[in-house]
């Protein structure tokens, strides 16, 4: 993934030490993630040559296929059948991407991103901050230590996720996680892979969105609110 260490936010002119913690849990010094501050979403990238200029139109034309009359807000679970989730390095081609086995969540995510937009629908790079355990992150961390790819996406029990937020309606979104193949339950429980943060990249965009109950920000860090526990917050993940 393309993960930048940057310890100020640059707001208004002037440098703002801004601490990601504070948006999440300020009482738990795990969750001291400013390397994520200001990571940029994931793209694939384009050798502006035949090479990249197939691999795309395959990738298109297939999600087309798939897709056949169906909604265009269906998530492309056919991602997740063709290619594994595992390392992969960043900058990453249309031609190399389409060629791999593995792919990692950012390249997944900007696939997803790429193919809502050949259907029309207006899509967001989004960034999320996830909390697992510390026994998985430690399998996740030596399974990319034996591929040779940095880990930089992984914090003792917490890691840095990518997904791509869509518009359903007018401001409003729903984000999908490309990995997953599923669509986030905006009302987190928390417990494993409960979702902490998130920001969604926008530069045209409404002066927020609404994701169900949250009121999102383009392009800053929102911090997700656990919902209350009950049966009806279980929400649909299809």
């Amino acid at each position: 993934m393309s993960l930048v260490e940057d310890e100020l936010l640059v707001r208004a002119g002037e440098h703002i030490r801004v601490d990601l913690a504070e948006l999440i849990d300020a009482a738990d010094p795990s969750l001291m993630m400013r390397k994520w501050m200001h990571s940029p979403a994931s793209v694939i990238a384009h050798h502006d040559a035949a090479c990249c200029r197939i691999a795309r139109e395959w990738m298109l034309a297939t999600d087309y296929s798939k897709l056949s009359a169906g909604d265009p807000l269906t998530g492309p679970r056919w991602l997740r059948q063709r290619f594994a989730w595992g390392p992969s390095r960043h900058p990453i081609h249309w031609c190399e991407a389409v060629r791999r086995e593995t792919l990692d969540c950012g390249a997944l995510a900007a696939l997803a991103h790429e193919l809502f937009l050949a259907r029309g629908v207006e899509s967001y790079p989004t960034q999320l901050i996830q909390q697992y355990s510390e026994h998985a992150t430690s399998h996740w961390l030596a399974g990319w230590a034996e591929d040779d790819t940095p880990s930089h996406w992984i914090e003792d029990d917490v890691v840095y996720h990518e997904g791509c937020a869509v518009v359903t309606a007018k401001g409003e979104i729903k984000i999908w996680d490309a990995t997953a193949s599923w669509w986030v339950n905006p009302r987190q429980l928390g417990g494993y892979g409960g979702v902490l943060a998130l920001r969604v990249f926008a530069d045209a965009a409404p002066a927020a969105f609404l994701w169900d109950t949250h009121r999102i920000t383009p392009n800053e860090w929102h911090r997700v609110e656990r919902a209350r526990s009950s049966l009806g917050s279980l929400g649909s993940l299809i």
